[in-house]
């Protein structure tokens, strides 16, 4: 691999260990409430009430997300709108874990680590997007999903750790787990600090030979720098002088309004094919065929090493096959895993007490990690992948921001009701993700167009909007500033490439 594509691999995954925090913060709570020290700690809080604390978390990131995410992106840069995020999160953590016996504090502590992944996480989608070549962005932004399944590893193996020995750790034990959410965030501030800032960001804020540098750090050929250097300086002049920025451009442009609803109702659709509920109640979910929490946290542990292994399906499938097939093949797999598995254990004797016979439990457990194999590569890592390219750079940040918080709407809705609808109905909840997967098929099937290798700057056109490389004309002084910004930083680079 040329040293200009290691660099850009290595940017990438920094940026990608942003997922980290959100699959580490939804599988600790899903962890912790296994705990009978969290129980006892918190006085028995009712299926009504650890609702509420999934609800702060998701209302908190759909306010940040929104509201603060685009602005900080878009005025101090991608980067800094990941360490913001981080800085949030690692000041959520301290509440979190030391809050005292109050309910309250544990979810003012669920609420700001949602402010924190909300500010961090839309950026992060952005800057792969407009730093990553376009015939491996689908490759390098599956690594984006696929942190989320790090994260959710770490949070149960050092969960289950804590669980076998919960004895001799009395609180501690669910408070270890809290406690090291400062890792990732301390790691990504620090590893961040060493990557340059989105060349697109850069130029659309006149600083064409620092976008140059940044674009040549991770580019080989310097033909390939200045024509890519062109074609954004082009796409953001006719951008400026034909269509509006910002939220306002989202609804007034038809191309741009039509990406927007099908983004949203794709990032929807991710968290309710069932494995939203899956991430924060899987434990609640295991207890209706095991009665021992240890086993329920082994197989939690089991889950989060396996849905590593699964999310790499799409590093080689999603740039040869495509985003549509995945999200095709997945919704179908995901669909019969779920309805499967209902039939499994609502037609098969046991109590919640004695739990389900051994083979019921088995066969349960194969089906949730058959629904994650499907799910992973799929409506996991490939629905990041489409809102993440999809956009044009004058309203990529907010279109993202706004998509992508569209999954924490789902989640209030879905997760305030599910923990009582579990509690009253049981596996009977999993006949309705089957039938949403049937859904999301259809939707898929009608709607979703491929854009698999397309060029960011050409992705307007196969919407049905301009192309705004080819509109676009630049004024004279914009081209001879151009010219000299490229010439000048690609001289000083050049000695570089040769040693």
């Amino acid at each position: 691999m040329a040293k200009g594509n290691q660099y850009a691999w290595y940017v990438c995954m920094v940026v990608a260990m942003t997922m980290i925090l959100y699959g580490y913060d939804s599988s600790t709570f899903n962890a912790v409430q296994g705990s009978k020290n969290w129980v006892k700690y918190f006085h028995k809080p009712s299926p009504s009430v650890v609702g509420s604390i999934n609800t702060a978390y998701n209302v908190g990131g759909i306010v940040a997300g929104v509201f603060m995410s685009s602005p900080i992106s878009d005025y101090f840069g991608r980067r800094w709108a990941i360490i913001t995020g981080c800085v949030v999160v690692i000041i959520s953590t301290f509440i979190s874990t030391f809050t005292p016996r109050n309910i309250g504090g544990f979810i003012a502590g669920r609420a700001i680590v949602g402010i924190g992944q909300g500010i961090a996480l839309p950026a992060g989608p952005t800057y792969i997007s407009e730093i990553a070549p376009a015939e491996s962005r689908g490759k390098i932004m599956s690594f984006w999903q696929m942190n989320f399944s790090v994260g959710s590893f770490l949070a149960y193996w050092i969960n289950f750790a804590c669980s076998k020995n919960s004895a001799k750790l009395g609180d501690w034990d669910w408070k270890t787990v809290q406690l090291l959410q400062l890792l990732a965030p301390v790691i990504i501030i620090v590893a961040i600090s060493f990557c340059p800032e989105s060349p697109r960001w850069l130029v659309k804020n006149d600083r064409l030979e620092d976008a140059v540098k940044a674009l040549s750090a991770v580019r080989d050929d310097p033909e390939v720098v200045q024509q890519e250097i062109s074609d954004i300086t082009r796409a953001l002049q006719f951008e400026k002088d034909e269509i509006s920025s910002g939220y306002a451009a989202l609804w007034k442009d038809k191309s741009i309004r039509k990406r927007l609803l099908l983004c949203i109702l794709l990032n929807v659709g991710q968290q309710l094919t069932g494995q939203g509920s899956l991430n924060n109640y899987s434990t609640k979910i295991y207890q209706s065929v095991f009665s021992d929490n240890s086993t329920i946290q082994l197989i939690n542990a089991l889950n989060g090493t396996f849905g590593i292994l699964f999310t790499l399906n799409a590093t080689w499938t999603v740039d040869r096959f495509g985003r549509r097939w995945l999200l095709l093949v997945g919704a179908v797999g995901m669909a019969v895993c779920m309805l499967t598995a209902a039939a499994v254990v609502t037609e098969t004797p046991g109590t919640l007490s004695t739990g389900k016979p051994r083979g019921v439990g088995i066969a349960t457990v194969f089906l949730m990690f058959l629904f994650a194999f499907f799910f992973k590569p799929s409506w996991g890592a490939t629905v990041w992948i489409w809102t993440g390219e999809i956009f044009s750079m004058n309203v990529r940040n907010q279109a993202i921001a706004i998509s992508s918080q569209a999954q924490n709407v789902a989640n209030v809705c879905l997760q305030q009701a599910f923990p009582i609808f579990l509690a009253n109905e049981g596996f009977y909840a999993m006949y309705m993700f089957g039938a949403i997967n049937v859904v999301l098929f259809a939707y898929v099937w009608f709607f979703i167009v491929e854009t698999k290798n397309v060029e960011i700057e050409a992705m307007d056109v196969l919407f049905g909007g301009v192309n705004h490389v080819d509109n676009a004309e630049l004024s004279k002084g914009a081209v001879e500033q151009l010219e000299v910004a490229t010439a000048t930083t690609l001289v000083m680079e050049e000695p570089k490439s040769k040693v």
